[in-house]
């Protein structure tokens, strides 16, 4: 493409050199998708944070808050009763309290994990009568997910100040 202009993208930080395990594969790339996305969304201007650019109406802050959910369903046992309502924060919410509470969930959630030696056992969540999908597909979703809207978070954060990279 030439007459193209393309940012520099030397702030990109490679795929994660892990162990040579299942488990390690699986969790160093979802904590590197985690971190991808935290960053992406930390700094972030108000108030384009929160505005929608796409007719979708998805906004940068409302994808990790809606992540901060998600981990805290999957791996934490939390009930959502709206999840279309997790693609907003509250108007109180700044973004420096979004990023952080998606990293304690992270935390938390990791704290979880660390227990789980068994790639086949289920999840461990306190919710009674609900199916518990093993910590194999828990893992392997919660990367699906994180990287659906890590991308997401890419393209909104390039809209909104011009800012590329991982």
């Amino acid at each position: 493409m030439s007459g193209t202009i393309r940012p520099d993208r030397r702030g990109d930080t490679p795929p994660p050199r892990t162990g040579a395990g299942e488990t390690e594969v699986l969790r160093g790339f979802l904590d590197y998708l985690r971190t991808s996305i935290a960053a992406k969304v930390d700094g972030a201007p108000e108030p384009q944070v929160r505005t929608a650019v796409v007719l979708s109406g998805t906004n940068l802050l409302g994808l990790l808050n809606h992540l901060t959910f998600v981990e805290r369903s999957m791996f934490l046992g939390h009930h959502v009763p709206d999840w279309e309502g997790t693609f907003r924060a509250a108007p109180t919410d700044s973004v420096a309290d979004v990023v952080a509470r998606y990293r304690e969930t992270v935390e938390r959630a990791n704290h979880v994990l660390d227990g789980c030696t068994d790639l086949t056992a289920p999840v461990p969540r306190p919710r009674p009568g609900h199916p518990r999908p093993s910590v194999r597909w828990a893992l392997t979703h919660m990367i699906e997910e994180t990287g659906r809207h890590a991308g997401h978070a890419d393209i909104l954060r390039e809209l909104i100040d011009g800012s590329a990279g991982r």
